[in-house]
């Protein structure tokens, strides 16, 4: 029985904030009741080594599924080699008024406009020392929506600080749509003056907790020449690695969908192109120099496994995840293995 597929058509009547948090306080009653780990498939091992971390098998779950650190375990018993939490900022906040999710089934994609809402960032770490995963666990920062832009190195700072201790990794989020001036982070000087402060802090951190990768996520929205200037300033800069892509703001994959007009960030199938572009572009740039973790519009084993050929050392799902549940990641896992 699909049981997934049964239950996300229950969900899809309801409106997309509401089944999300509904699914989520399921998924995690469903862990907590021992009744998950018998709903999931055997996901096999195909352990590799990336940015000095040994991941068990290489599909992860992206950022923005779980906000706030609050399903940690749930994600964990459904085979995922490796979880990213958040993104998180230093202080609470409420996000963009809603709705601000819609989903697009006819195209399996999601439109969002969610704007960092989360509980703040010494909420996450609580929810981190309470889990009982032992796994890979990335934890994705930003700044508040209210901090200047130019200003916002120190929120990133703040955020570092505070989950260095219990984060594998470290992922830093300058691509999210719907912060205003977000995406100017990843331009130029002001990508720079960014990191190299991160850096500096990466590695006072790492003389009293050991050395944890930074890796930053970028958008699927840059010219050819700007993907170049950004992989030779990440390079340049010491990062560990990169992330691609966050969401789009193209619409071309949805033209005349009920809710093309909805401001916010595209994902799921309609940003597979830009995505494995980005990522191609990237990997060809880098030349091995730092490696490449791809998402976006992963959703089957086949799309995995053409990240995977486009240069990503890892890949992460998040739309394909909503449309396929825990059956996306065993497939993808078994296609990346079979290469």
């Amino acid at each position: 029985m699909d049981w997934y597929g049964l239950a996300r058509t229950l969900f899809f009547r309801l409106s997309g904030e509401t089944s999300h948090e509904l699914g989520l306080d399921l998924l995690g009653a469903a862990q907590r009741t021992g009744l998950l780990k018998n709903l999931v498939a055997d996901v096999p091992n195909d352990p590799v080594e990336v940015a000095g971390i040994t991941f068990p098998n290489r599909v992860g779950l992206a950022a923005g599924l779980d906000k706030n650190g609050d399903y940690i375990d749930a994600f964990a018993t459904l085979g995922f080699g490796f979880i990213e939490i958040g993104t998180v900022t230093p202080r609470p906040q409420p996000g963009n008024p809603k709705p601000r999710l819609f989903r697009l089934p006819e195209h399996q994609a999601i439109i969002n406009r969610m704007g960092f809402n989360n509980k703040g960032v010494d909420h996450l770490v609580e929810q981190v020392k309470k889990a009982k995963f032992r796994g890979v666990l990335g934890i994705n920062i930003g700044k508040n929506f209210d901090t200047p832009v130019e200003k916002a190195t120190s929120d990133y700072l703040i955020c570092l600080e505070k989950v260095y201790p219990y984060a594998t990794y470290i992922t830093v989020n300058i691509s999210s749509p719907n912060t205003p001036g977000l995406r100017t982070l990843q331009y130029g000087d002001a990508l720079k003056d960014l990191l190299l402060p991160i850096k500096a802090r990466q590695k006072q951190l790492a003389e009293e907790y050991g050395y944890k990768p930074v890796f930053v996520k970028i958008a699927p929205d840059m010219t050819d020449k700007e993907i170049l200037a950004v992989a030779e300033t990440l390079v340049e800069c010491g990062i560990d690695g990169v992330i691609a892509t966050n969401t789009t703001l193209s619409r071309d994959g949805v033209l005349g969908s009920t809710f093309a007009g909805e401001a916010g960030g595209l994902s799921g199938a309609p940003v597979r192109e830009l995505s494995t572009h980005t990522v191609k572009t990237l990997s060809q740039a880098l030349n091995g120099r730092l490696p490449v973790i791809g998402v976006g519009g992963i959703l089957n084993g086949d799309d995995a496994l053409e990240k995977m050929t486009a240069g990503a050392a890892l890949v992460q799902v998040y739309s394909g995840f909503i449309y396929r549940g825990p059956a996306l990641v065993a497939e993808s896992v078994k296609a990346i293995a079979r290469g």
